[in-house]
């Protein structure tokens, strides 16, 4: 395989299984992103191999949440496994925070996805830059109705908070990595470890 500098990202924390590859200069080389639920562990490796055509990548920018505890354990998995495979460098970037790049950018947004037990994944961002301008928060949608001020949310879970509001605009969108690189780099130079944003429903039995 060549290394050319090139930079591989990924995103498997949502219903979409979604990867681009950009070259030494940012430009965006190949994307692709599909929706298949569950799977991501089938599908990943192959579309990558398809995107790369040949090629390594020698930094890897990998999707860390939130989202589902499977999807963002096979995402990780497989970038530090490249990464090791490649000697590539390798980051976190938010999932949440990739979404917000899906709506339109002249406005404040929220992102939302669905978590467990019925609650959302709620982060607000600024118009353009798309910086966070609050947390990242797990509540329940009439909780979240009754935090989020941005009229726009946008995600799997946009619908479900507008209609606990009963006002603004929802857009059912998925995040792409297609968008990695225009995120603040604060929020693509993370750890690459999970961001659960609550706690796993799995826990150890007591001694």
């Amino acid at each position: 395989m060549l290394g050319t500098g090139m930079i591989l990202a990924l995103d498997t924390s949502t219903a979409a299984c979604t990867a681009a590859l950009f070259g030494p200069d940012g430009e965006l080389l190949g994307t692709a992103d599909e929706v298949i639920g569950r799977g991501h562990a089938e599908r990943l490796m192959p579309m990558i191999a398809d995107l790369l055509a040949g090629h390594r990548a020698d930094r890897i920018l990998v999707g860390c949440g939130p989202g589902s505890f499977t999807g963002l354990r096979v995402g990780i998995a497989a970038a530090h496994g490249m990464a090791i495979g490649w000697s590539a460098q390798v980051h976190g970037l938010s999932s949440i925070a990739l979404l917000a790049l899906a709506a339109p950018s002249e406005e404040p947004v929220a992102a939302a996805m669905i978590g467990g037990h019925g609650e959302l994944f709620v982060q607000e961002f600024a118009a353009g830059v798309r910086e966070p301008t609050g947390p990242l928060l797990n509540l329940k949608p009439e909780a979240a109705a009754a935090t989020v001020a941005s009229d726009l949310v946008v995600g799997p879970g946009a619908a479900v908070l507008v209609q606990a509001r009963g006002r603004g605009q929802a857009l059912d969108r998925l995040p792409s990595a297609s968008a990695a690189l225009a995120l603040p780099d604060s929020l693509r130079t993370l750890r690459a470890q999970p961001i659960y944003g609550r706690a796993p429903d799995a826990r150890p039995k007591a001694a």
